[in-house]
């Protein structure tokens, strides 16, 4: 059967990923595993393209409803941590895992600190205790090393100003400007998943890839998993899209001598050197506020909250109101001085 338990060998009860300790835990009875002592069942197993049609949780039974892009979930009648074992085989097959490191009980209290810090988010809003959900889930990403080799061609412009006697001078000098670089992008992440957020997920960064682990199974146990809607071939060109605005960056680092630098040409060439399919820790926060849902995603390593929360008219219009004020009794007081004072 390619559904995938860990069940405890003391008790019996379901064991899952503990974040904190990085042990397959079981909550029952305290018992601790260490994941890289424990083999992998999906190891040589290999599974043919639609085997299983059908599958049915190991410990009661039921049937599991899943998503087709789901690899990992929890049965919705026991609650069993179920790993779907045919989804994460050949080439839907993780080369590495960041494991969880922030429990959902943190993760909850890291999301309320958040929202606490919003000054111009409503006042209800920001008690946090609206939470409607919050959903460990290892979203699929690819990780990208890429090579560019650039040209880039412009007209540089330094210009100096100069007084001279009674004068004032402005001096401009004019040069051609041409740049040739070898740049070398590693790990650039790109998410693949087709229901998750690109803004969201981009915002996310950085993971700590010093904290990647060649993947095994335990790690999802108690988690949801995604498997990859688009491959590295599909998602090249947004990843070329993404270096650009790096790229661009790099070079403007190397004309800082010149005052501005118009581009005439730039001729950036970009091949993909390797591509790794990682599943990187996210919880999703859904927030019921004002009757209307609002979707917040956390780095499941660094506790980094991303999206948008609703704005308090209220607060905006009095801080423009401030920020006026203070505004205003500056000129009055720059005034008053420059008058004497009133003498």
């Amino acid at each position: 059967m390619p559904v995938i338990e860990y069940k405890c060998p003391n008790c019996g009860s379901g064991m899952v990923f503990d974040g904190e300790t990085g042990m397959l835990s079981c909550h029952s009875c305290g018992r601790e595993d260490n994941i890289e002592s424990i083999p992998d069942p999906l190891m040589n197993r290999i599974f043919s393209e639609n085997e299983v049609q059908e599958y049915h949780c190991n410990n009661c039974g039921a049937v599991i409803m899943t998503e087709m892009e789901t690899s990992a979930t929890v049965c919705s009648f026991c609650g069993s941590a179920v790993v779907l074992g045919d989804r994460l085989t050949g080439e839907l097959a993780p080369a590495q895992v960041i494991p969880f490191s922030i429990s959902k009980e943190e993760a909850i209290d890291a999301f309320k600190k958040w929202c606490k810090n919003g000054r111009l988010t409503p006042n209800r809003f920001m008690t946090a205790d609206r939470i409607k959900g919050i959903t460990g889930m290892y979203v699929p990403f690819w990780l990208y090393d890429l090579h560019n080799k650039i040209e880039a061609y412009g007209e540089g412009m330094k210009v100096r100003t100069y007084t001279s006697g009674d004068y004032e001078y402005k001096e401009t000098q004019h040069f051609d400007v041409y740049r040739k670089i070898r740049l070398n992008y590693v790990k650039v992440p790109i998410d693949a998943a087709e229901k998750m957020n690109d803004e969201l997920m981009d915002k996310l960064e950085p993971f700590p890839y010093d904290q990647l682990k060649p993947f095994k199974t335990p790690y999802l146990a108690g988690y949801i998993a995604e498997k990859y809607s688009y491959n590295e071939e599909e998602l090249f060109p947004r990843v070329k899209d993404k270096v650009k605005e790096y790229i661009d960056s790099y070079i403007q680092s190397t004309v800082s001598e010149y005052t501005s630098v118009n581009y005439t040409e730039k001729q950036i060439d970009t091949t993909l050197q390797q591509a790794d399919y990682v599943l990187l820790p996210v919880w999703v926060i859904h927030y019921d506020y004002n009757q209307l849902e609002h979707t917040f995603a956390m780095n499941g390593q660094t506790g980094k909250v991303v999206g948008k929360p609703p704005i308090s008219k209220f607060k905006v219009t009095a801080w423009f109101a401030g920020i006026f004020g203070i505004t205003l009794f500056s000129l009055r007081l720059i005034t008053w001085l420059i008058m004497g004072g009133g003498s």
